[in-house]
């Protein structure tokens, strides 16, 4: 799912490209993709783009008028953009909005229909979209301990949680605990205010890293390559690799259609956590610490 920095840097490419842009026509290529039915989709069209913005994980295109496209890509939605009479891509794409600049195509991989596209008339609507996640280069250190301290939930759950922090998913939160040297399954309510000074100075940091080295990456063009698997991160989706700070092989905690991934020697004081599949298959070979593994 796309986070934090990848949404900010689509936010500031289509800010490039449709800003002050009328929208000529919208194209619904998938129904299931149209959440909303009032005001009617085609009332978009011929309104021109004032801004955009982000509310936690979603894009807000606000048009004139007061009315608004809010867009979540959830897990395998993407956004491409178009020159003029470029075809879109051919099954993947949910819906087209053309501009004279060109066409934004919104598509989505696979055959789960999770990514939507809603059509709102006022602001207060629109408010309805905001979980509450506190934005973390909004926030000082006394409002991110107030904020992780508000419910006791392990730290993956915490920064993962929209109704607490924005636009953190699975895949930073595994870059932002290793950078922080923190487990992902030690409770909120056991931080001391050393650990929690070092969880905020690591949140800030991986993110504005990672917004400024696509950035880098992207060189103004439209960003292309959005995934959560990328070879410079630290631990996320680098099972069993070397942690490029101790060596020690990357572990990993599956659950549900997401895993966890860790160093076990930067994080958990040498401890191999407890896979529930992987565990409960091998009982007692399952190895508890990272020497065993080494």
């Amino acid at each position: 799912m796309p986070e934090l920095p990848d949404l900010t840097l689509y936010l500031e490419a289509l800010s490039a490209r449709i800003r002050g842009r009328k929208l000529d026509r919208v194209r619904i290529v998938n129904p299931f993709v149209l959440r909303t039915a009032v005001p009617p989709i085609g009332d978009a069209e011929g309104r021109q783009v004032q801004h955009l913005r982000r509310i936690g994980k979603r894009i807000v295109i606000a048009l004139e008028g007061e009315r608004f496209l809010v867009l979540h890509l959830m897990i395998a939605g993407r956004l491409r953009w178009l020159e003029r009479k470029q075809k879109p891509p051919g099954r993947i794409t949910l819906a087209t909005f053309e501009f004279d600049s060109g066409t934004l195509a919104f598509t989505e991989a696979g055959t789960k229909r999770r990514a939507s596209l809603h059509f709102v008339g006022d602001a207060a609507v629109l408010a309805s979209f905001d979980a509450g996640g506190l934005e973390i280069e909004k926030a000082d250190l006394p409002a991110f301990a107030d904020r992780l301290k508000r419910e006791n939930h392990t730290l993956k759950r915490a920064l993962t949680d929209p109704r607490l922090f924005a636009g953190i998913g699975n895949a930073y939160s595994d870059e932002i605990l290793h950078r922080a040297r923190l487990s992902p399954i030690v409770h909120t309510a056991k931080l001391d205010g050393a650990a929690i000074e070092r969880l905020y100075a690591a949140t800030r940091a991986v993110l504005d890293e990672w917004v400024e080295r696509l950035r880098k990456q992207a060189s103004g063009a439209f960003p292309e390559k959005v995934t959560a698997f990328r070879p410079e991160m630290a631990v996320h989706g680098r099972y069993g690799k070397p942690c490029p700070v101790c060596g020690a092989p990357v572990q990993r905690i599956v659950y549900a259609e997401n895993e966890c991934n860790y160093c076990a020697r930067c994080q958990t004081n040498g401890v191999v956590l407890a896979d529930r599949a992987l565990s409960r298959l091998l009982h007692k070979s399952w190895p508890r610490s990272i020497d065993e593994l080494t």
